[in-house]
């Protein structure tokens, strides 16, 4: 029960991060039907911004908690700026080309972010400054962080919030009648290109968030975090039914909350023995088979756990877990 319990708290803490990834995609996904797969190197770039703020601030005056704020507050709009230069460069040219088109060209833009990051911060890892304190407390036979504490409630507040934003406000209602028929809401009086230019901005907004409590729960960034994270990102509105904000929300917490529960329990059932060519020399978490040495990381079992659940959802239930947004074309 308390393995039980720790890997909820995994899950979910892991879970609100996907979910605030796949908000970005959902929402450009649901306005104009295109797969942004740049998504996840945009989250990768506010990470490495805010590092590059959190670690020349390190040695101020300042206190910890504005230090990482100045990093988020510094992430959030140099992202915001790359949502919209792929919207107005890249993709809106190709708005009425064949959806092959956008697609490649989101494929193409993934990699040349994630190059020039790498030209940028260096192919080695880079180790997030921990800074503030991170107190642990005990729930039951479990312990849960305050670094976890505030990935959960910072994400349900920016999930809540974006809901409030679609559905009750005057811009939202703009959104939502793009979504459903962009000629149709631009006889209305929308600005069809407005709109869809903010889906972009406000997603990358989100993305910059995402990739700070990343890099701050892992205590690492690399210029190829953000094509994992991006992928079960994206694997997480597919989930839940891409195109529908609640679905991507709860295909998020839902896809954390597998890996957490299967990757916690493959590695308590496996056995430990020590690896001689360890680069360590320590203990590893390995299998030993026959005299032989079998690696088996329960972590490494995440992916497979999640792409399955994944399979299966799409083999049963095409549309996702709570069903796509589809709009009645006119």
């Amino acid at each position: 029960m308390d393995i039980l319990l720790q890997q909820i708290i995994n899950g979910l803490t892991t879970g609100s991060v996907y979910a605030v990834v796949a908000l970005g995609y959902t929402m450009v996904y649901g306005v104009i039907q295109l797969i942004n797969f740049a998504h996840g190197e945009v989250v990768m770039i506010g990470a490495m911004v805010a590092f590059g703020v959190i670690t020349s601030l390190a040695g101020s005056a300042l206190p910890p908690l504005a230090i990482v704020l100045a990093g988020v507050l510094a992430a959030i709009p140099a992202c915001m700026a790359i949502g919209y230069s792929l919207e107005r460069v890249a993709y809106r040219p190709l708005r009425h080309a064949p959806r092959l088109a956008p697609l490649i060209t989101a494929i193409g833009m993934s990699i040349i972010l994630q190059h020039l990051a790498l030209l940028a911060w260096g192919r080695n890892p880079l180790a997030f400054p921990q800074i503030i304190d991170n107190p642990s407390f005990a729930i039951g036979g479990a312990a849960i962080s305050g670094v976890q504490i505030a990935i959960i409630l910072l994400s349900m507040v920016m999930m809540a919030g974006l809901s409030w934003f679609v559905y009750r406000t005057r811009f939202g209602i703009a959104i939502r009648a793009t979504a459903e028929n962009v000629h149709v809401a631009g006889l209305m009086g929308v600005n069809a290109d407005r709109v869809i230019a903010a889906t972009f901005v406000i997603g990358a907004g989100l993305g910059a968030v995402a990739g700070v409590m990343f890099g701050t729960y892992y205590g690492i960034a690399h210029y190829t975090m953000g094509f994992t994270l991006g992928l079960k990102a994206f694997s997480a509105a597919v989930l839940g039914g891409i195109g529908n904000l609640p679905g991507a929300m709860v295909g998020g917490l839902l896809l954390g909350l597998v890996e957490a529960l299967g990757t916690g329990y493959i590695g308590e059932f496996t056995d430990l023995c020590r690896w001689p060519g360890a680069a360590d020399g320590g203990w590893m978490g390995e299998r030993c088979v026959d005299g032989g040495h079998f690696v088996l990381f329960g972590s490494n079992y995440q992916d497979v756990f999640a792409f399955l659940m994944l399979i299966l959802v799409l083999v049963f239930r095409p549309s996702g877990l709570l069903g796509e947004r589809v709009s009645e074309r006119a």
